[in-house]
């Protein structure tokens, strides 16, 4: 069972291993939060499937939510995954890349705090997000589980890191006064590109869930369906694709249930190209309601953008 799904976690998960993956469905109506009736839903639907559930994997901070779970709905997590019997794997890759109020919890702080101490909570990391270093490939496993431990050590020898990238990481992690201020100004950067997205976003008439961490915001397009379906969230995809050159992630391909939900990032491009990205939006969202001031229904492709205006290069903002 997984939360928000990350496209990613179909690849790394089920590729190899072959487990099947049950989506828990969060809904707009409570900010897509977490909660015991949809955890509940996905578990019955995965023993109607005849699938013997094993665990349970969160994204904290949520990616695509770019949010971060309350304590609440922690103490809520853990208390399902012990009266169901199942492992709990907290994803906590943008744990750094928190830039706004409410503060990030881990789930290793809950379990110290309440003294309370789980073989079947696991919590794994990487500095691929919050130092920038995707293609070092380094990643880490916390575990409560001795077997786990043991195991992921064992494994470790066929994707060893090599002795000079653990040297230079390990001297970058010892500079503290380095890595102090990297984080601080990392995550002041993050906040004023966020707030300049969100707002140029509003005054296209498009707004995004309220986030507080990770490279992307949850953007709400429902109102730019042609069709109220995932039909049309895959219309509207493509026609942002054609039409202006943008890049953008449905949700659909998050496992969203509601169509017209869309995850743009902000974090993996320069200024420059985030405001012609906004203007594209801009220009979009003006032609589209030409669209339907003159014609009255949507029809694909049918107004292209001046291009002289938008610029022709695609930008990707999955």
């Amino acid at each position: 069972m997984a939360c928000q799904l990350s496209g990613r976690f179909v690849r790394d998960l089920r590729w190899r291993t072959g487990v099947e993956i049950v989506p828990v469905h969060c809904d707009s109506s409570n900010k897509f939060q977490i909660t015991k009736p949809a955890l509940e839903t996905a578990y019955l639907e995965a023993q109607n499937q005849n699938l013997n559930v094993r665990g349970f994997i969160v994204t904290n901070p949520s990616n695509p939510l770019g949010t971060t779970l309350s304590v609440k709905a922690f103490r809520n997590l853990l208390a399902f995954v012990q009266e169901k019997k199942i492992h709990l794997v907290c994803d906590e890759i943008y744990s750094g890349s928190v830039f706004s109020p409410p503060s990030f919890h881990s789930v290793s702080e809950i379990l110290a705090n309440e003294n309370h101490i789980c073989d079947n909570v696991h919590i794994v990391y990487s500095l691929s997000k919050d130092l920038g270093l995707p293609g070092f490939r380094i990643g880490a496993i916390y575990s409560y589980n001795n077997t786990v431990v043991t195991t992921a050590r064992r494994m470790s020898s066929f994707c060893m890191v090599s002795s000079q990238t653990q040297h230079m990481l390990s001297a970058l992690l010892s500079d503290f006064k380095f890595m102090n201020h990297f984080i601080s100004e990392n995550q002041k950067r993050l906040r004023e590109r966020h707030r300049f997205l969100v707002s140029g976003l509003k005054r296209a008439g498009i707004t995004c869930l309220k986030s507080n961490a990770g490279l992307f915001c949850w953007v709400d397009m429902r109102h730019l369906l042609p069709s109220p379906d995932m039909k049309g969230e895959l219309m509207l995809w493509q026609s942002i694709l054609d039409e202006v050159g943008l890049n953008i992630s449905p949700g659909s391909s998050f496992h969203c249930k509601e169509p017209g939900w869309f995850r743009v990032c902000f974090a993996n491009m320069n200024q420059l190209t985030l405001q012609v990205s906004l203007e594209r939006i801009h220009s979009f969202v003006k032609n589209r309601s030409k669209r339907k001031l003159y014609k009255g229904v949507f029809q694909p492709n049918a107004l292209q953008c001046n291009r002289s205006a938008c610029g022709t290069q695609r930008i990707t903002v999955l």
